[in-house]
C-alpha cells in the first residue's frame, strides 16, 4: 500500500509538471493563445513560482492585469515591474515568482500577443472585456485543471481598475452558476481608472499642491476638466475621451510636462506633447510608456525579438501591432466610471476587495481614488470611514498606510507612482501578504 501511494504521488507530480517547460527566463513557465470567441485569441504567460515547495500548487496563482487599454502585462508588468528579470535581463530581487504562481494575461484582445483576425472582434465595452477574461479562464483550467483549486488573486493597474473589477464579478456568478470551477479570493486594483472623471478633477488640486503648476495653469486645467465633465453629463462619451485628451494636454503644457505616472521623475528627450495630436498623446502616454521614458523601444525589441523567438510566437503575430485600434475600440468606454461594479462587489460577494495607490501617480492620483471610495455605498461603509488608518511598516520603516473594514481595504503607498510594483516593492510586500499570505520582504 506504501508504494501504491508512493507511486500515486510520483504520477500526480508529473500530471502537475507536463505543460511546465523552459522559456524566457528563470524557473518553469508555460506561455499560449487561447481562443475567447471565434477569431478572438488572447494570449497568456503562466510563470510557476521558484519558491522552495514541493509542489506549485502550495502556492496561490495571482493574475496581472495592464493597464491601457492596449498595454502589455506580458511586457510592461512582466520585465519593467514584478517578473523575475527586469528589462537589462538581470533577475529582479522582489519579483512575485519567487513567492506564488504569476499569470500575465495581454487583455483585451489586441493587447501584447494577443490578436484579432478582424478589428470587428475588438472589444467596445467593460463587460465585453469582463466576458473574454472568464472565456480564457475556461480555457486556461482546462489546461491547467490543478490550479482549479488553488487560490485565485487577480491584480491590476490603471486601466486595469476599470476591468478587474467585473472581471471578478463575472468569474464570481459564473462560478455560483457552475460554469467554472475556480477558487477565486480576492481583486486587488492598483492606480485603477476605475472613476476616470474623479481621477481628472484631481489633476489641478495636486499639481497646484506640489508646486508642478501655478494658480493660472490650475485654472486651465480646471477648466478642460469642467469641459470633459460637460460631456460626461450629456453622456457624449467619445466626445469625453477627446476631452480628457485635451484636459491631458493642458496639463502636460502648464507643467512643462510633468511624468504622468511619478511626478517627480525627469522626462528626457526633449518630449513635447504639443507637436502630438490628442489621439497620439492618449495612446503613449497610457499604453507605450517607452516613449516618453529614457528606455526608448528597449522594451518593444525585447519583446519582438528575444522573447518572441524564445517562446515560437509565429511571425504574422507582432507583439503590440493591434494595440492603437484596441485603444481606439474602447473610446466610447474609456470615460465611464465602474465604482457601482466594485460596490456590487462588496454588498454581494464574499470576495475580498482592495486598493492600492502610489502617491505620487498622478494619471489616477490618491485623492481622485478616495473620492469615488467615497461616493460608494456598501455594507460596512460606516465601520470604513470610523476605521483608523494604520501606518504600514516594513523593516521598520514607513512605506504606505492602510485603512480597512469588511471585505475592503485601502492601501496608501509611499515613495510610489502609478507603477507602485517597481518603485516600492517593499510597501507592495504588505499588499501581497494581505490579499495571498505570501510576498514578504
Amino acid at each position: 500500500m506504501i508504494r501504491l501511494n508512493v507511486l500515486l504521488a510520483v504520477v500526480a507530480l508529473l500530471f502537475l509538471t507536463v505543460d511546465a517547460k523552459k522559456g524566457f527566463g528563470p524557473g518553469e513557465q508555460d506561455w499560449g493563445h487561447i481562443t475567447v470567441r471565434p477569431g478572438a485569441h488572447m494570449f497568456y504567460w503562466l510563470y510557476y513560482t521558484t519558491a522552495n515547495v514541493k509542489n506549485y500548487t502550495e502556492r496561490p496563482l495571482a493574475i496581472w492585469l495592464q493597464g491601457g487599454p492596449g498595454a502589455s502585462s506580458t511586457g510592461y508588468g512582466n520585465f519593467e515591474e514584478l517578473g523575475p528579470l527586469d528589462l537589462e535581463l538581470n533577475y529582479r530581487n522582489y519579483t512575485w515568482v519567487k513567492d506564488m504562481n504569476v499569470l500575465f494575461i495581454d487583455n483585451p484582445v489586441g493587447s501584447g500577443f494577443s490578436y484579432v483576425e478582424n478589428t470587428n472582434l475588438l472589444t467596445r465595452t467593460n463587460n465585453e472585456i469582463a466576458l473574454d477574461l472568464v472565456a480564457l479562464m475556461k480555457g486556461f483550467y482546462k489546461k491547467h485543471p490543478e490550479f482549479k483549486k488553488v487560490p485565485l488573486h487577480i491584480f491590476c493597474e490603471s486601466y486595469g481598475g476599470k476591468m478587474a473589477p467585473e472581471f471578478a464579478l463575472e468569474l464570481y456568478e459564473a462560478i455560483k452558476r457552475g460554469e467554472i470551477e475556480s477558487n477565486l479570493k480576492s481583486v486587488a486594483l492598483g492606480d485603477p481608472w476605475t472613476s476616470p472623471m474623479d481621477s481628472v478633477w484631481a489633476w489641478g488640486p495636486f499639481l497646484l499642491q506640489t508646486a508642478m503648476v501655478d494658480q493660472h495653469g490650475y485654472e486651465e486645467i480646471q477648466a478642460a476638466a469642467a469641459d470633459c465633465a460637460n460631456s460626461i453629463k450629456n453622456e457624449r462619451w467619445v466626445e469625453a475621451t477627446n476631452k480628457w485628451g485635451a484636459t491631458q494636454r493642458v496639463v502636460m503644457w502648464e507643467s512643462h510636462y510633468v511624468d504622468f505616472y511619478n511626478i517627480l521623475k525627469k522626462i528626457q528627450g526633449g518630449y513635447n506633447a504639443m507637436n502630438l495630436r490628442n489621439d497620439d498623446l492618449m495612446y503613449r502616454t497610457l499604453v507605450d510608456y517607452d516613449l516618453i521614458g529614457d528606455r526608448k523601444y528597449s522594451l518593444d525589441e525585447l519583446m519582438k525579438g528575444p522573447v518572441s523567438e524564445t517562446l515560437g510566437i509565429t511571425k504574422n503575430v507582432r507583439w503590440g501591432s493591434q494595440s492603437s485600434v484596441t485603444f481606439s475600440a474602447l473610446s466610447g468606454d474609456f470615460m465611464k466610471p465602474v465604482y457601482h461594479i466594485v460596490e456590487k462587489l462588496l454588498n454581494s460577494t464574499d470576495v475580498q476587495v482592495g486598493v492600492f495607490s502610489g502617491q505620487l501617480d498622478l494619471i489616477c492620483a490618491t485623492s481622485g481614488t478616495v473620492n469615488w471610495i467615497d461616493k460608494m455605498r456598501w455594507n460596512y461603509r460606516n465601520d470604513y470611514l470610523n476605521a483608523p488608518r494604520k501606518a504600514i511598516s516594513v523593516n521598520g520603516i514607513i512605506e504606505g498606510y492602510t485603512k480597512e473594514a469588511g471585505n475592503f481595504s485601502m492601501h496608501w503607498i509611499n515613495r510610489a507612482g502609478h507603477m507602485a510594483p517597481a518603485d516600492n516593492p517593499a510597501g507592495m510586500s504588505y499588499v501581497l501578504q494581505k490579499y495571498t499570505n505570501f510576498g514578504g520582504m
